[in-house]
């Protein structure tokens, strides 16, 4: 199904299904003008998938002559379908160097498997593990191969006939995430940095630091365009961006003085039990109710909290069979230190 969502530039929205993801769906974006087109995300690389995106882009007459893509990050449900929709075609696939080189190191060898490790020592058990590797929506559903890409970086621009727009780099969901952004119209195609009745998964990444960290100073950046319109990569847009932007830093605020409180009751303990100690929206359910593929990314949550507890001083982490976790102070010592810190993030 596609719909038209905004004039001058011609942009359209693929509704692209995610089968059996609490996501539902992508939007995937098509910018055209003056004949050409910029395909913005592409869904799963799964049959459902590819048959909508190509029934739409069909529908939509693209000339492949003339038409791009543009990934704004690496996920499955954007880069998915990326090689196969472009192979043997002459258009470019657009994507940042950090988020490019990353899917490299993933889809180059079984990186999977340095996750799985990871996981195991967060308090997931070996028949946990084994269990998601058939099935974790985020594995699985990757482009087929390592496909060419012309890289992007903060400030470039991207021409669709007479328009311009310019690459907003804004890590944290990913390590490279990028936005799109039309200065003259005030429209920002926000991937998933903004989402309006969900709030972006904030993983922790190996190799990064401090992923959490990255994001909220990637808020606080786009926080200062000058936004009219914005388009998010899941589900819709009903409220003020910046309104939005200021809800998910409070969010985040919400769930490290949760973590910090979960830490303080059950010192040295790994990241799957405080996970367990948080407030999820899970329709009533337990968290041994929760699926395990989604306690899966609730627990790479938890983990980009701790990293950013233990990044500012707040906790430190021990590592051995089992990684654990505890406070540097008391638990009131450590929100108060927070809260300060906070400010930073606050207009």
């Amino acid at each position: 199904m596609i719909t038209k969502v905004y004039d001058n530039p011609t942009i359209y929205k693929i509704d692209v299904p995610l089968p059996n993801n609490p996501l539902k769906n992508l939007n995937s974006y098509v910018i055209q003008d003056g004949g050409e087109s910029l395909i913005v995300d592409t869904g799963f690389n799964r049959p459902e998938c590819k048959a909508a995106l190509l029934e739409g882009l069909q529908e939509l007459n693209v000339n492949w002559e003339k038409t791009n893509m543009f990934l704004t990050h690496l996920h499955s449900d954007h880069s998915g379908l990326a090689p196969a929709v472009m192979y043997g075609k002459p258009g470019k696939i657009f994507m940042s160097k950090k988020d490019y080189d990353y899917l490299g190191w993933i889809l180059n060898g079984n990186r999977w498997d340095t996750f799985d490790i990871i996981y195991r020592k967060e308090g997931f058990t070996e028949e946990q593990v084994n269990w998601l590797k058939d099935e974790n929506p985020a594995r699985g559903f990757e482009p087929d191969y390592y496909f060419d890409a012309e890289i992007v970086e903060d400030g470039d621009r991207i021409q669709v006939g007479s328009y311009h727009f310019q690459c907003v780099y804004v890590p944290g969901h990913t390590p490279g995430q990028i936005c799109l952004f039309l200065p003259e119209k005030k429209l920002m195609l926000s991937g998933d940095h903004i989402l309006f009745d969900i709030t972006p998964n904030i993983t922790s990444w190996v190799a990064v630091e401090d992923s959490l960290g990255d994001y909220l100073d990637s808020l606080v950046k786009i926080r200062k365009y000058d936004m009219e319109t914005v388009l998010p990569a899941h589900r819709k847009n009903e409220m003020d961006v910046y309104v939005r932007i200021d809800e998910i830093i409070h969010h985040h605020l919400i769930r490290l003085e949760e973590t910090i409180d979960a830490v303080g009751e059950f010192p040295n303990a790994h990241a799957t039990k405080i996970g367990s100690c948080l407030k999820w929206s899970m329709r009533g359910k337990t968290w041994d109710e929760f699926p395990l593929s989604q306690r899966w990314f609730a627990v790479g949550e938890t983990m980009s909290h701790l990293d950013y507890l233990i990044k500012r001083g707040l906790v430190e982490k021990t590592e051995d069979e089992f990684y654990g976790y505890k406070l540097t102070n008391t638990a009131e010592a450590c929100k108060e230190k927070l809260n300060q810190l906070w400010r930073a993030y606050k207009k």
